[in-house]
Formats: structure tokens, C-alpha cells, sequence
């Protein structure tokens, strides 16, 4: 089986998250010096998707990745996602919602960075916070936030039929691995500014997150846009996993180059 195979969620499955192995390496047999190499040739591939992508102009690509606080999502752009041009790419975090925010529906701050035809977004962080964070503090009643599933399918089914690719990353780590690298943010001077207190009040909250994830992952996983359970305490298979689920459907994808608007053939360059 592929990486991809092997990770996605089957629409209409439930999850295990406790199952997983945050240290496994689904679908590869390779060890972290062959994986850097597989993942410097996927970025090559990748990179060349994108030139294919804008000159299209046809289709987008949404990169939505969500993971527990340490998750490796900040990583994982840096060392995969730089494989795109950022004059085509654009990614965007989504913390706590402004006043104008609040004042309109929770996906319409979503929906203004949606990809245009010809470009990448990443969202690091999503709209799926409305079914997390929200759900896990309490920020809204139950029957509002359970309704959200059904709406975030609609939108992201929406997208889809409009060209929008869409590929959802659920970077998975251990209990034990968020601890060692909250433990690196404490003891390297330039990695205190990642530090906040809040961090260790989700972290009190790990089995209601993972709850809520898991109904997230069971009811979010369509055609039109599958989650990917990515095991993430190895960063190094983090990269690899991502960059193939991406190359793949790169391939799937297909851009063109389009005809030149003119027969190139009689043009003389003047000296």
C-alpha cells in the first residue's frame, strides 16, 4: 500500500487515534537518511506541479493541517511546503477571531483565504477549531458546534466542485513527545518566545482533544476532501508522508501548460 493509502481515513470510518503509533512509519521501509532523499526529489516534483498549476490557471490546492500544540505544523511548512513558490502560495494561520470576525459566521473568515485558480493555500490551523477548541472549552452550546460537521462538508464539498483540491493533515504526536519538545521551548533562549502557560491548559485537556478529533477525522473524511492521520513523533517520516500524499495528488491533478496565444514559430527576436 502507499503512504497515502495507508494513512487516509476511509469516509465513514471511525478512528483509533489511541491505536496509532505517533513513532510508526506506515508505508515506508527506508530509514531518515533515505527518507531526506526521497523527500529533496518530491520537492523537485512538487515544485514543478506548481509552475504546471499557475500557468493552468484551472485548479487550486488547500492544504488544511491541523495537530495538538507542538505538533510539528510550523515544521512541516518549512521543510515540505517551501517546495512552492511563495509568489503562488499563501499560508495562513488562524488564531482567536477578531470583533469583525465574530460579528459573521464562523467560515467566512475561512472562505476569504481559499485558493484562487492557479494557486496553493495552507492553512495552518483551520476552520476545523469550530469543532475543536471551540467544542473543547466550551465556547458555544453543543447543539451548536454539532451542527458544524454537516457545514464544514457542505463547504469544503463546495470548494471541491468549484476546482479546489483539498488534502487535511492531522499531525499525530505522543503525550511523551509534546512534553519533550515543550521541555526544548523551556530550555533554549531562542525557542522561549514559542512558549505560553496555555499550552500546558490544552495539555491538561489531551483526552477531550483527542475525543474531539476523532469525531472531527470520522465525520469530516469525504472523497472530495480526506483526512490523513500522519504518525508525527518522527519528523523526518512527518516530511516524507506529507510530501508523498502531495505528490500524489499532484499527479492526480495534472495541470497543463497552455497553448501559447500565438504561432511562436515566425517570431524574430530583434538584435
Amino acid at each position: 500500500m502507499s503512504v497515502a493509502d495507508e494513512l487516509r481515513v476511509a469516509p465513514g470510518s471511525a478512528p483509533d487515534l489511541a491505536a496509532i503509533d505517533p513513532g510508526s512509519t506506515p508505508g515506508w521501509s527506508g530509514d531518515k537518511v533515505a527518507a531526506a532523499a526521497r523527500v529533496r526529489e518530491l520537492k523537485n516534483e512538487l515544485s514543478d506541479f506548481q509552475q504546471r498549476l499557475w500557468a493552468e490557471r484551472k485548479q487550486s490546492l488547500l492544504v488544511v493541517l491541523q495537530a495538538l500544540d507542538a505538533g510539528g505544523k510550523d515544521g512541516l511548512i518549512r521543510k515540505v511546503l517551501t517546495a512552492f513558490n511563495p509568489q503562488g502560495t499563501q499560508v495562513t494561520g488562524f488564531g482567536v477571531p477578531s470583533d469583525e470576525e465574530l460579528e459573521h459566521d464562523y467560515l467566512w473568515r475561512v472562505h476569504a483565504h481559499t485558493p484562487g485558480r492557479g494557486r496553493i493555500g495552507v492553512f495552518n490551523r483551520s476552520h476545523y477549531e469550530d469543532v475543536l477548541v471551540v467544542r473543547v472549552n466550551e465556547l458555544v452550546p453543543k447543539n451548536v458546534w454539532e451542527r458544524r460537521y454537516d457545514q464544514i462538508n457542505a463547504f469544503e464539498r463546495h470548494l471541491a466542485e468549484n476546482d479546489t483540491r483539498i488534502l487535511k493533515f492531522f499531525l499525530l504526536i505522543s503525550r511523551d513527545e509534546q512534553r519533550r519538545r515543550f521541555q526544548k521551548r523551556l530550555d533554549d533562549p531562542a525557542k522561549n518566545w514559542k512558549w505560553s502557560s496555555a499550552d500546558l491548559d490544552a495539555r491538561a485537556k489531551w483526552e477531550d482533544y483527542l475525543a474531539a478529533y476523532t469525531d472531527a477525522l470520522a465525520r469530516c473524511s469525504t472523497d472530495a476532501a480526506p483526512w490523513f492521520i500522519v504518525p508525527a513523533d518522527r519528523k523526518w517520516y512527518r516530511n516524507l508522508a506529507v510530501a508523498e500524499i502531495l505528490a500524489d495528488t499532484a499527479a492526480e491533478m495534472n495541470p497543463s501548460w497552455p497553448p501559447p496565444e500565438e504561432d511562436l514559430s515566425a517570431v524574430v527576436i530583434p538584435e
